[in-house]
């Protein structure tokens, strides 16, 4: 019961609304406002037209991830948010240099993860060293952690190889006419 307690706020901070008693509309609200700012309309935000295969692979094995392993091990997986603060923080002095046109009420899911993150880590840290305690256990712990890892590098790559080289999914197969 403590740790649903506990758990339920990381809830409201993604799922928000006053209704639900909480102070914003939520983290998955200010994503898609951050999509709005970078000039994408919410529609197309929504219906994942421009998800890239690589990506939803990505997302697809890390969620069947969770969906199968056990709570702590899914809590786990969470640790990667440890750096999170500090990215955050860097995006919100970088982004306005480099991406001037994205409105700066945009930038609010950064802003509210700057907390959020910290409260998140303490509180997956906290559960994952009470859980993982015996050696086995701890190198089951760091083998998540690198699944979690490889599935954002997968992200990565699938991202610079459509926008930086260019390579977007099926770029070299002839399109049928």
């Amino acid at each position: 019961r403590e740790v649903r307690r506990l758990w339920i706020r990381r809830i409201l901070d993604h799922d928000g609304g006053p209704e639900a008693g909480h102070v914003s509309d939520g983290g998955i609200e200010a994503w898609l406002r951050l999509g709005e700012a970078c000039g994408v309309p919410r529609d197309e935000l929504l219906d994942q037209r421009h998800v890239l295969p690589g990506v939803k692979f990505a997302c697809d094995a890390y969620l069947n991830f969770v969906r199968n392993a056990d709570w702590e091990e899914g809590v786990c997986s969470s640790l990667t948010e440890l750096f999170a603060p500090t990215a955050h923080k860097q995006r919100l002095q970088s982004w306005p240099e480099h991406y001037p046109w994205i409105d700066n009420t945009g930038l609010q899911y950064f802003r509210n993860r700057l907390s959020e993150a910290h409260r998140d880590v303490d509180h997956g840290l906290a559960l994952t060293l009470k859980h993982f305690t015996t050696r086995t256990q701890q190198e089951r712990a760091v083998g998540i952690l690198r699944f979690k890892l490889d599935v954002l590098w997968s992200m990565l790559d699938a991202m610079y190889m459509a926008y930086i080289l260019d390579m977007p999914p099926y770029f070299n197969v002839a399109e049928e006419r």
